[in-house]
């Protein structure tokens, strides 16, 4: 708020408002102050929130929300008051200058997400704790990889079991990509089946307590032909690579380079695209970034994926993603799932 020259903070992200306050419903509105703060929400979480928000910020139900924020802004005498410019919509951010005239609404970009960056023990724990699920989960899942399986009702059965082991819920939906599809990097579960040969691409994750986790594997159906091996290969020694790379004070930029230049002197540089890797905590994607634009440094304490990939059309692709943490002396793997060429 100092930085910001602001006499306020408003926080609309229910991210944010978790990280600060510990609410975990889907409606309400954080009023930061030098004094505590105080807490919107509607008439379906007042007592959820008297209960779950800290006891500095004082719980106040409304019926009309921007009226009514706009009205306690200028109750307060408020002059500048951040908001966050990428959670507030453009409607709500128009009918508050009204709402709230005289006061300026100051754009506060990424700061709060960078504070979220570097996790606290517990935020450790929870993150774990979801990796442990979905690493359980992943275990039984194996006997179903085989000839003949649907993508999609690997996915589902995924699903079930992170469930099924204590998962509150997914971190995204779980991507299944098998023989010419799996160098979709994104490729959504669908009816193909698998079959002999096939390079197949998992991409899951578990959320638990609020917090997520991030894994993909890539194993093979029955034989890996011999390009297959290849590209495997090039990936998991990118991977080793970018995460030997990680240790307080690296440039984010740094790390990708690492796994960017391995993959590109291996021939391969024009089938990897997207960026190494990416925070992971309340959100699946969230701060830092490691892509060649990323800046800044590796903090102890941040977590982060390491993802390279290497995606040939009509070939087939490979990723291996796992989490990190940042350590004093370099990092550590929160992700359980060996990374050595599997065939199954």
């Amino acid at each position: 708020m100092r930085a910001a020259r602001c006499d306020a903070l408003l926080i609309t992200s229910l991210e944010n408002i978790r990280y600060i306050t510990g609410f975990t419903g889907s409606s309400g509105v954080l009023l930061i102050t030098d004094n505590g703060g105080i807490f919107f929400t509607d008439s379906r979480y007042t007592e959820q929130a008297s209960k779950e928000v800290e006891a500095k910020v004082e719980v106040k139900e409304y019926k009309k929300r921007v009226p009514e924020l706009g009205a306690a802004l200028i109750d307060a005498g408020y002059k500048r008051v951040g908001f966050e410019d990428s959670s507030l919509t453009y409607k709500e951010y128009q009918e508050l200058k009204k709402e709230a005239r005289g006061v300026r609404l100051v754009p506060l970009k990424d700061r709060l997400t960078l504070l979220r960056g570097v996790k606290s023990k517990s935020e450790l724990r929870l993150i774990s704790g979801a990796a442990d699920i979905a690493y359980k989960a992943f275990e039984e899942l194996l006997p179903s990889v085989k000839p003949g399986k649907r993508e999609d009702d690997l996915a589902i059965e995924l699903e079930y079991l992170m469930r099924k082991g204590g998962a509150e819920g997914l971190s995204f939906e779980v991507i299944v990509a098998s023989g010419g599809r799996s160098a979709l990097p994104h490729g959504r579960a669908g009816n193909k089946l698998l079959k002999t040969g096939d390079p197949v691409v998992i991409d899951f994750g578990a959320r638990y307590e609020g917090y997520h986790s991030d894994e993909t594997v890539t194993v093979f159906i029955g034989k890996a032909s011999e390009r297959h091996r290849r590209i495997y290969r090039t990936v998991k020694e990118a991977h080793d690579m970018a995460i030997d790379a990680v240790r307080p004070g690296v440039k984010f930029s740094d790390i990708d380079r690492t796994a960017r230049d391995f993959i590109d002197k291996a021939g391969y540089g024009k089938y990897f695209g997207h960026g190494t890797g990416h925070g992971v905590g309340l959100n699946v994607h969230e701060a830092p970034s490691i892509s060649p634009n990323s800046k800044g440094v590796a903090e102890e304490g941040m977590v982060f994926t390491v993802e390279p990939g290497i995606y040939i059309p009509k070939v087939g692709g490979v990723r291996i993603e796992d989490m990190v943490v940042v350590t004093k002396e370099g990092c550590r793997v929160l992700t359980k799932i060996p990374k050595e060429l599997t065939v199954i």
